[in-house]
């Protein structure tokens, strides 16, 4: 399905379950798309987990862009969104995540998208080389619990314990989380199913 948003329409792949206990909304990376070998495994366990999944192909990406401009833009066009996904399923509770800077924008929408929590795969903690940059603010500024699952070998950086309700690092495993995704879906799907 498509959502339009002030910055074009975003796509929404849905996979929805019977008597969902939860709605699980994920997102891409800056070049990325939703079927990253991460985020197709946090589907399929999520699945099984009794979760209904959405997975979102923001509008830059549907307009061919590899960066997704401005964060105030591309959040607003998220919490257009996240808005209809919740329309349509009143009363689920909603666990929000990306990989990358999907993970930031989950991050940075989580409140005012009344998310539980958020689920942040390969957050970003800084541009590699430039630790000086951090981005550990937006994890702490989510206002919810977040997961963050990194690997030990991100060149992206390992965010601190301290700035997450818990993280997993994977031993590694480099940004792209893909020598084994399947690990990566279990871990999702057995922290998610406690917000339901």
């Amino acid at each position: 399905m498509e959502i339009t948003t002030a910055r074009g329409p975003a796509r929404v792949d849905l996979d929805e379950v019977r008597r969902p206990k939860l709605l699980l909304v994920l997102t891409h990376g800056s070049a990325g798309t939703v079927d990253a070998p991460d985020l197709r495994a946090v589907r399929e366990h999520a699945l099984a987990a009794g979760v209904s999944v959405a997975r979102v192909t923001q509008p830059f990406r549907l307009a061919g862009a590899r960066a997704p401009g401005s964060p105030e833009r591309q959040d607003e066009a998220w919490e257009v969104v996240l808005a209809a996904l919740v329309a349509r399923f009143p009363g689920l509770p909603l666990v929000q995540g990306g990989r990358s800077n999907g993970a930031r924008v989950a991050c940075r929408t989580a409140r005012r998208v009344g998310a539980a929590a958020v689920v942040a795969l390969a957050f970003p903690l800084h541009p590699p080389g430039r630790p000086e940059r951090s981005r550990a603010g937006e994890l702490r500024e989510a206002g919810v619990d977040v997961l963050v699952v990194n690997g030990d070998r991100d060149p992206f950086g390992v965010p601190d314990p301290a700035d997450a309700a818990e993280l997993v690092v994977l031993p590694g495993e480099g940004h792209d989380l893909k020598k084994d995704p399947e690990k990566v879906g279990e871990v999702v799907a057995r922290w998610i199913v406690r917000y339901a």
